[in-house]
């Protein structure tokens, strides 16, 4: 139901941009689908949370049509994150503005670190790697699908069934933590310490991630970003949203392992490069325009 705001200011669509390369990826199949609760959660992180104010739903919903997002998948979407409990409803009359509950801010602020620290370059390595072995039952496939999302996401890589490596020992804790949530602790064992004489380190890493698929989806990320160049205003705000929003997909993914584990020249630094450059460049810009975008929907004026 549609709350009785004022229109709302008028964000163009990525796919409007006057003489500029357009932020929405060309090769989107390859990276994944984006979807409104998804990009609300960008948007909340990005500009929400750093400026600390409720914010009514027209500029949200202003916002979201401008990174391609239907007025009806926009609200849908903040009923969605308002169940998970991460936004709650602030009313004046019949207009309602959003602000994050504090599970929301954790989360976010969580997500934010995750998002910027991933761009920094690696810390050096000691050499040691982490071994973790667990056996999951026959018949248990569920819990074998879910270990195998959360050890993938903690950045583990599987050379075979039932055997988990990582290069980095301090990951030994999350591991730990995992098989206990799953009722898997006592299948499970784990070793620490530097590649041995048999086989080689790079054959190790050859099988247990792929690092070519990986690095496709790190050239279509600098594709779609190397070249572009948003105009003041709206365009840098849809831009900046864009950027964190494609980038965020990479900690999921990219295990971040050591330079002396990846190939030559490694694509991942060259993205993470960009990505740094283009968000320092464009996040002034982008912050002045969305204060903007909200004091010009607040009715009493007010900062």
């Amino acid at each position: 139901m549609p709350d009785s705001e004022p229109p709302p200011p008028r964000v163009p669509h990525a796919s409007e941009s006057k003489g500029a390369p357009r932020p929405a990826l060309t090769r989107r199949n390859n990276v994944g689908a984006t979807s409104a609760p998804s990009l609300l959660l960008t948007v909340l992180g990005e500009y929400v949370l750093p400026d600390g104010q409720p914010v009514w739903t027209s500029t949200l919903v202003a916002v979201l049509a401008g990174l391609g997002i239907e007025e009806k998948a926009s609200r849908q979407a903040l009923a969605r994150a308002a169940a998970g409990g991460f936004i709650v409803t602030q009313r004046s009359g019949r207009r309602v503005r959003w602000q994050l509950t504090d599970p929301g801010r954790r989360l976010l602020t969580d997500g934010a670190e995750r998002i910027y620290s991933f761009a920094e370059a690696s810390s050096p390595w000691d050499g040691r790697w982490l071994l973790v072995s667990v056996a999951v039952p026959e018949g248990q496939r569920r819990v074998r699908q879910q270990l195998r999302t959360r050890m993938t996401w903690a950045g583990f890589g599987s050379p075979a069934p039932g055997l988990w490596v990582s290069p980095n020992a301090g990951r030994e804790v999350e591991a730990k933590q995992i098989v206990t949530d799953l009722g898997l602790g006592e299948a499970a064992l784990s070793f620490t310490g530097p590649f041995a004489g048999i086989g080689g380190q790079h054959t190790l890493v050859e099988q247990a991630w792929n690092l070519r698929a990986l690095a496709e989806r790190y050239q279509a990320f600098l594709d779609e970003f190397a070249g572009a160049r948003p105009a003041p205003g709206d365009e840098t705000l849809v831009a900046q949203a864009r950027l964190v929003h494609e980038w965020r997909r990479f900690p999921f993914l990219d295990p971040k392992l050591p330079a002396e584990l990846l190939p030559p020249d490694w694509i991942g630094i060259r993205a993470g490069g960009l990505f740094r450059k283009l968000h320092g460049a464009w996040q002034d810009g982008a912050q002045r325009h969305w204060r903007a975008l909200v004091e010009r929907q607040d009715p009493t004026g007010a900062a």
